[in-house]
């Protein structure tokens, strides 16, 4: 009972909860409604004066929309109005400027109809000219032809042989009116040349000073006693056969005190047959193999001398940078004569009288110096090989890698080479200034009574020539002409032609004049 009182409590309890959940809900429900309706009639009143406002916002915008589209379309009309006055203006100055040149355009148009007419009357005028022109030039030309035609009968020659015999008298007075020219252009040259050359050679053999020797074929060994000349000869003559021998020279025992003579054409072979026998002579043994011996040696020394006096002579003329060969042709020089006078003191003077007029002149000294004693450098070697000494310069030069300058220097004079540089030019000179040197050369009787004979013969064989005779040793030729067949013109020329035949056929030292004389004499008779 109990039990069932307490489920019935239980049951109750829960049904009133459930009542009293449910009223909650119920009242809930009724107070939100309310309130929700309170806040919906709030809202809406709320919207309605937002609304209200926009509109009231939007109608005054809309007035500010309108008036400032206004004035922009004001601005804008106005801006629109101002372009197109301007683009009128510049329209207006195009077609005033279009105008302008229309006239222009029009004034040249009839100016150019009325030179076009112009140009046509003066065409007509010259084509008129021309063939008026024609006309005259064909009546002039056989007038022409009948003039020369009459000319030709009259004259009694043809217009082709008149035509040859004006040209050969134009010619003859060219070439009189030519040679003239010349010798008033050669005597000018000559007033104000010679002067200054005489100065400058004169200056420079005052300058030059150097020492002189007689080379002769024969050279002398002095002998401690006169016993010395049977130790020379030896037993049956074996020692001075030997000594010949291997020297190649001819050993002369007379009956001179106490001297041996050594003759030989060969300065060279000459000056080692002399220093081997006073080898011999100092050291006292002498038979066949120690001369030998003593030959041999001396040869090698001689080598070393050739070397020594080649360097001593480039010093003493002031050269450097030669080959050493070079160096060695120059010291043989020493030991080479040419018509008795010594090559390698001839070259020594060669350069230093170039070398003293190139300062004069102000050309290269050094290069003429080099040139001057270079330029016989073939005569070294001409007792060795075959050819003239202007070949075996040739030769030695370019082997020994010398400059063009030099090698034409040493065969100016010879083989009709030309001298190319004043340097070449001083050489030449120094050359013929120092074979002309009195005493300097001596000739063979019988070659230098050939090339007298030469001369005068080469002189007797042109037209006109009376008398010639070859003077000063055979430096000067003098000719005499008749004056009826060479004129004072063909006198200059006579003297040129004959210079040059020289130049050509013969071979001499130095230099030769020709002078061509000229008399014409008038004589008449008193009764």
């Amino acid at each position: 009972m109990m039990l069932a009182f307490s489920v019935l409590d239980s049951i109750v309890a829960v049904l009133c909860v459930l009542l009293g959940i449910l009223v909650g809900l119920l009242l809930y429900k009724w107070l939100n409604d309310r309130f929700t309706d309170k806040k919906l009639g709030d809202a809406t009143a709320r919207a309605q004066q937002i609304v209200a406002d926009a509109e009231q916002k939007a109608a005054a915008a809309h007035k500010s929309a309108e008036l400032e589209a206004r004035e922009a379309a004001l601005k804008a009309r106005a801006e629109f109005d101002a372009e197109v006055r301007q683009r009128e203006r510049e329209i207006q100055q195009i077609e005033q400027r279009i105008l302008g040149k229309e006239e222009q355009l029009a004034r040249k148009l009839d100016d150019i109809d009325r030179r076009l007419t112009e140009h046509s009357t003066k065409d007509r005028a010259l084509v008129e000219r021309e063939r008026a022109i024609g006309d005259k030039e064909k009546r002039l030309a056989s007038a022409l032809e009948e003039h020369l035609r009459r000319l030709e009968i009259v004259a009694g020659l043809t217009a082709e042989e008149a035509r040859r015999q004006l040209l050969a008298q134009i010619e003859e007075d060219a070439r009189r009116e030519a040679t003239l020219l010349t010798m008033r252009l050669e005597e000018q040259a000559r007033e104000t040349a010679h002067e200054k050359a005489k100065e400058v050679l004169a200056t420079t053999i005052q300058r030059l000073a150097p020492d002189y020797t007689v080379e002769t074929a024969v050279s002398v060994v002095d002998l401690p006693s006169d016993d010395m000349k049977g130790r020379i000869i030896g037993r049956e003559g074996r020692n001075i056969r030997a000594l010949e021998l291997h020297t190649g020279v001819d050993l002369i025992v007379d009956d001179t005190p106490e001297a041996v003579l050594i003759s030989a054409y060969d300065p060279y072979r000459r000056e080692i047959a002399r220093r081997s026998l006073q080898k011999l002579i100092a050291d006292g043994r002498i038979h066949p193999a120690r001369i030998e011996e003593v030959v041999i040696k001396v040869k090698q020394e001689m080598e070393q001398h050739l070397r020594e006096e080649g360097e001593k002579a480039c010093f003493e003329v002031g050269i450097h940078g030669l080959h050493p060969e070079l160096v060695k042709l120059v010291g043989r020089l020493k030991f080479r004569t040419s018509y008795g006078q010594n090559c390698l003191q001839h070259s020594k003077e060669v350069a230093w009288l170039a070398g003293m007029m190139a300062a004069e002149i102000k050309a290269d000294a050094k290069l003429a110096k080099r040139m001057g004693l270079l330029h016989d450098i073939g005569k070294a070697l001409t007792h060795e090989q075959e050819g003239s000494h202007p070949e075996l310069s040739l030769q030695v030069l370019t082997k020994y890698n010398e400059s063009p300058q030099v090698i034409n220097a040493a065969l100016c004079g010879h083989e009709n080479v030309e001298p190319e540089t004043i340097e070449a030019v001083l050489v030449e000179a120094a050359d013929g200034i120092s074979a002309a040197r009195p005493g300097a050369r001596r000739d063979v009787l019988e070659s230098y009574i050939k090339r007298l004979a030469k001369l005068e013969e080469i002189a007797l064989s042109y037209k006109g020539v009376e008398m010639c005779y070859a003077i000063q040793a055979g430096r000067e030729l003098r000719v005499m002409t008749k004056a009826d067949i060479v004129s004072d013109l063909d006198a200059h020329q006579l003297a040129k032609d004959i210079a040059r035949r020289i130049e050509t056929e013969m071979q001499y030292p130095g230099h030769i004049k020709v002078v061509i004389i000229r008399e014409t004499r008038a004589v008449e008779v008193a009764k």
